[in-house]
């Protein structure tokens, strides 16, 4: 008996693992990411993303989003926001064309160590999901609640060259988790997983380019279906300071 457990027990992996269907997928985000700085307690960022699969080609998510930030004690900021989501199929073999909007305000705080050279950023953020109804593929009505969600945000940063410009090249690594919480939330607790890894080259105090690769796995509503996606990610990030601009 203790051996037929211990092969259960030993078995059970490979047998979860079979049950699960994961479909790969390959896309490129193109963003734009604007940070406008007040004085040094309030910013603004706001940014835009396009996001393609690719073979095959065809439209996926297009985002806007903004977010106002307060500086408060130490090194520790919190904000407030809100995202339009335009969402495509969510897979690029779909019959449908069918772009859904989404509605999702958010409350976050986000904390910067520094460790030496090394930079950690902790990012948390809550955020509710407002869906357009959608009625025989086609959206009626208006905008209904689905669910909330929780996001946290491992970031590190560390510069492996600059100079006296203030130009620099930085390696940066992110991980991101994502949980569902709410009453229609019957088998995907867990969303999604992300994982980024880019180089940052600051060409000045304004500007920077970013060049990166993210993994996205996500737990379809089924909780047996996955998505796993290699994504290709192309930014541009622009600072104006209102400080140094009136000096």
């Amino acid at each position: 008996m203790k051996k037929i457990i211990l092969g259960i027990i030993l078995l059970l992996p490979e047998f979860l693992l079979a049950q699960k269907k994961v479909e790969n997928q390959q896309l490129i985000w193109y963003g734009y990411y604007n940070n406008l700085k007040f004085n040094e307690n309030w910013n603004l960022y706001s940014e835009i993303q396009e996001r393609q699969f690719y073979n095959p080609t065809a439209q996926h998510q297009l985002v806007f989003r903004s977010n106002l930030e307060r500086k408060l004690i130490s090194d520790w900021n919190a904000s407030v926001g809100m995202t339009l989501f335009l969402q495509n199929p969510n897979t690029p073999n779909s019959e449908s064309n069918l772009t859904v909007p989404e509605l999702r305000p958010d409350i976050g705080f986000s904390n910067k160590q520094k460790l030496g050279f090394l930079t950690i950023n902790h990012r948390y953020k809550a955020e509710a999901r407002f869906f357009h109804d959608v009625e025989n593929d086609r959206l009626v009505g208006g905008y209904r609640f689905s669910n909330f969600r929780l996001r946290y945000q491992l970031g590190l940063d560390f510069p492996i060259w600059k100079n006296e410009k203030k130009q620099a090249l930085i390696v940066k690594i992110k991980d991101e988790i994502m949980f569902n919480i709410g009453n229609k939330i019957v088998k995907n607790t867990f969303d999604q997983n992300r994982i980024y890894a880019a180089f940052n080259y600051k060409l000045n105090a304004y500007y920077a380019f970013e060049l990166g690769y993210m993994n996205w796995f996500q737990q379809q509503k089924s909780g047996i279906d996955f998505y796993n996606r290699d994504i290709l990610r192309l930014s541009i990030f622009h600072n104006i300071d209102f400080k140094k601009e009136k000096k």
